[in-house]
């Protein structure tokens, strides 16, 4: 592999996706894939010129520690065609949690036939677009949560994520100003119910973090 190969593994979903997010408005890269491991975690994959690549992964670093997603990053210059063989995964699908846990970007499902250089989707361009995130460890939680955001504002729930452990996200879509009600009014509702990981807005998310989202 000529291009450089970044590698950055996060505890929890919601700091995955901030963290995908502020990774391709930092840097020109592209996202090969996230993948889940047995402990909560995701790691992204993400391949383009060793500076962009050094570029994102600080990026994506720093704000995967703003939400406290204990990372773990690491910039190969020029990977080595046999070892991608182990690094890079195919599909596959995870009977105990009952979903992929492998996520390859889909830009079509995000509104994109094909990924536009240097240009997000025609949503995440819409500077009202928001993506929100709920996460905690513990089902009656974030159900409790949810019907909350959603009773709260006029958002759309775009799907749920388990990592294990009784790790479970839900993102939500909408207007900025109802997304963020929604979030903040979702997250009040944990309490005594769960423990809440994350609770996130991202302002015009990015076409891979548009592209990332559960099916």
């Amino acid at each position: 592999m000529s291009e450089a190969l970044g590698l950055l593994e996060t505890t929890g979903l919601t700091a995955t996706l901030v963290a995908v997010d502020v990774m391709e408005k930092a840097a020109g890269v592209r996202l090969i894939q996230c993948e889940l491991n047995d402990f909560y975690g995701v790691v992204t994959k993400l391949a383009g010129s060793v500076a962009a690549v050094a570029t994102a992964i600080a990026a994506g670093r720093a704000a995967a520690e703003r939400m406290n997603g204990q990372p773990i990053a690491t910039v190969i210059p020029r990977s080595d065609a046999e070892a991608m063989r182990a690094i890079i995964s195919p599909q596959e699908y995870n009977p105990l949690i009952q979903q992929d846990v492998v996520f390859f970007p889909n830009y079509q499902a995000a509104g994109n036939e094909t990924r536009p250089a240097a240009m997000e989707s025609d949503m995440s361009q819409d500077t009202s677009f928001a993506l929100g995130l709920i996460e905690t460890q513990g089902f009656t939680a974030v159900f409790e949560a949810i019907d909350t955001a959603c009773k709260a504002a006029n958002v759309e729930v775009v799907g749920k994520e388990k990592l294990g452990g009784g790790y479970v996200t839900v993102i939500i879509r909408g207007d900025l100003s109802a997304v963020t009600a929604a979030v903040e009014a979702g997250k009040a509702k944990v309490e005594g119910l769960g423990k809440l990981i994350a609770a996130h807005v991202i302002a015009r998310p990015s076409a891979t973090a548009l592209a990332i989202l559960p099916k």
